[in-house]
């Protein structure tokens, strides 16, 4: 169910800590030694405020921001550009949900379900711009 509201709520609650995001950084380079590679040489300090405000992005298209953010995003992570392959975003989901657990004193499996049914929209959209 999306409920962009609670979202934004349980991200508020989050990712006011810094650690929040080298939590999620650390979670989700453990997924996989092909994810770490992508990050070998990232200013992981600048990637996390870059993430801060692109989790962000994803919450307010969902609360009806029109998707011109999330196409930027789209291309910056296309093929052509940074090489993201879309198969890391379930990797990227699952990472942002462990550490929303850790962080989020009133997150739930229901919660959860609205993390994912909230965001997808704007990742198929993102992902679909892989080719382009």
């Amino acid at each position: 169910m999306i409920n962009a509201d609670a979202v934004f709520q349980s991200y508020g609650r989050s990712c006011d800590k810094p650690v929040f995001f080298e939590d999620f950084y650390n979670t989700l380079l453990g997924k996989s030694p092909d994810v770490r590679a992508l990050f070998a040489n990232t200013d992981m300090a600048s990637l996390r405020a870059l993430v801060r405000g692109g989790v962000l992005w994803l919450i307010m298209h969902a609360r009806g921001m029109p998707d011109t953010k999330i196409r930027m995003l789209g291309e910056s992570h296309s093929k052509k550009r940074m090489n993201i392959n879309p198969i890391y975003y379930s990797l990227w989901m699952d990472s942002l949900i462990e550490t929303l657990y850790k962080h989020d004193p009133e997150f739930s499996r229901e919660l959860e379900e609205c993390w994912r049914d909230t965001l997808r929209p704007s990742i198929d959209i993102i992902s679909s711009m892989y080719h382009s």
